[in-house]
């Protein structure tokens, strides 16, 4: 697992337009809040994005951009942006990539098969690259508003 005060390992994946998004190009200019989700069109799935949808703007005062990702395709993203209306970058991980190195990736056996899924996890990354907060098995209602809070006190940390 990822702990506060690691760099954040950096990636490019592409988002639903299919432009190619690079963790390092926010450096030095955007904290950035890193959510892994299991699926579009999912409760919890919808639910998370939804509340991040709704506090973009808030988000932004602080100079912060969300990020989400899972291993959706991007067109599959797309259509859940517009059916939803959320208003961030959705990433695709179609292969669990950077799934893995953040460590939200977990296996499953069920019945006999062996599945991988994403384990619902968020990080907030500042401005250097670094995590300060890490959460794993996260319940996606009311989880918007509590990152929020935690990138409000960023700022009180770092004037």
């Amino acid at each position: 697992m990822l702990n506060p005060g690691e760099s954040a390992p950096d990636f490019a994946l592409p988002a639903a337009n299919m432009d190619l998004i690079q963790l390092a190009d926010y450096r030095g200019r955007h904290n950035v809040v890193l959510y892994f989700f299991n699926k579009d069109h999912t409760p919890g799935g919808i639910a998370e994005a939804v509340e991040f949808s709704e506090r973009v703007d808030s988000f932004a005062e602080h100079d912060t951009v969300i990020l989400g990702v899972s291993m959706d395709e991007c067109l599959a993203h797309e259509l859940f942006r517009e059916e939803e209306g959320i208003e961030f970058e959705l990433l695709s991980d179609a292969e669990g990539e950077v799934s893995r190195r953040y460590h939200a990736l977990k296996k499953w056996e069920a019945h006999g098969m062996v599945r991988y899924g994403i384990d619902r996890s968020t990080f907030v990354i500042d401005k250097r690259g670094l995590i300060r907060h890490a959460f794993y098995h996260v319940a996606p209602k009311g989880h918007a508003a509590e990152i929020l809070g935690l990138i409000r006190s960023l700022d009180s940390v770092d004037a």
